[in-house]
């Protein structure tokens, strides 16, 4: 078996439909780095975004950049191909990046979370919890835990003998290179299931307890605190339930056979976190935080 490439299964022939596929892929790239990028630019140009809640949306919109980049440019790339291969160094390339993105997006919002449990439940003591040292703290955590697990990860993988070089996939994903191991691979499948029930049940543990509390305090509180709750949670909630849906979706595509749903619809799901995610996060934080929106509009007139 050759092992300085994978073969990419998951690919069918679009015939004379490439291009509008092309096309199609490559104007949501564009419109999902276009609007994370004015989020970004709105937050840093203005100084009363520079608070906690925006800093860690910079951080969030950042990641959702990197993981779009890193894999619609691909796969745009490769719809243009009738070889659809990448070679062995970049996959596992790709692997980190995907990791990296699921990881980062799961702890940014986890850290959100608490940024929102604070503000809701101890309004008056916000500001002494969380310091501009805390928050980059937290934003920095929340990046380098992610990175080092993954790196172990592949790490790991990358020891493995293999004999095979096919994934039935668009893209390379670390499960579907250790099943093509013919070494012991316990190591990896011990290590990477606990790597991933940590990265996603310890942010999901913070967030359903801190919304809890969030809700208890909704539930006893008075009505503008109910408002404040619902204008700064809402997208945040949505945000998570959105992508944990695409999350575990992938996770269980590529441990059970789904090849009765139809291939498109399998190809389509499996890039859902990388596509509706980033969208879906510039238009709920952009329409329903009012400072934000307000800077938009302003951004917009100046620039007319």
């Amino acid at each position: 078996i050759h092992n300085s490439y994978f073969t990419l299964g998951a690919y069918f022939d679009p015939g004379p439909l490439r291009w509008l596929y092309f096309v199609i892929i490559l104007s949501v790239y564009v419109l999902i780095v276009l609007s994370n990028l004015l989020l970004i630019v709105v937050i840093c140009l203005n100084k009363t975004l520079h608070e906690p809640m925006y800093l860690f949306l910079c951080s969030l919109f950042i990641n959702e950049i990197n993981g779009s980049t890193v894999f619609l440019v691909f796969i745009a790339y490769q719809i243009l191909q009738d070889v659809h291969t990448i070679s062995y160094n970049l996959c596992f390339l790709q692997i980190f990046f995907l990791y990296s993105y699921g990881g980062v997006t799961f702890t940014n919002l986890a850290v959100m979370s608490y940024d929102r449990y604070v503000a809701i439940c101890f309004p008056l003591h916000y500001n002494t919890h969380m310091t501009q040292r805390k928050v980059t703290c937290l934003i920095v955590v929340a990046w380098l835990s992610v990175f080092v697990a993954v790196a172990i990860t592949i790490v790991l993988t990358a020891s493995l003998k293999l004999c095979g070089n096919i994934m039935d996939s668009v893209y390379c994903e670390n499960y579907l290179i250790v099943k093509l191991a013919c070494s012991d691979a316990t190591a990896n499948n011990i290590y990477e299931a606990v790597a991933v029930t940590i990265v996603l049940t310890i942010p999901l543990i913070i967030i359903f307890f801190t919304y809890i509390q969030i809700f208890r305090v909704c539930f006893n509180g008075t009505k503008q605190t109910r408002q404040k709750a619902v204008s700064t949670c809402t997208p945040h909630l949505f945000s998570v339930v959105n992508f944990a849906f695409g999350s575990w979706f992938q996770i269980f595509q590529s441990r059970f056979d789904l090849s009765h749903l139809p291939e498109i619809l399998r190809i389509i799901l499996s890039l859902y976190h990388l596509t509706c995610q980033p969208l879906f996060n510039t238009l709920m934080y952009g329409l329903n935080l009012t400072k934000i929106r307000n800077m938009c509009v302003q951004l917009s007139l100046t620039m007319s």
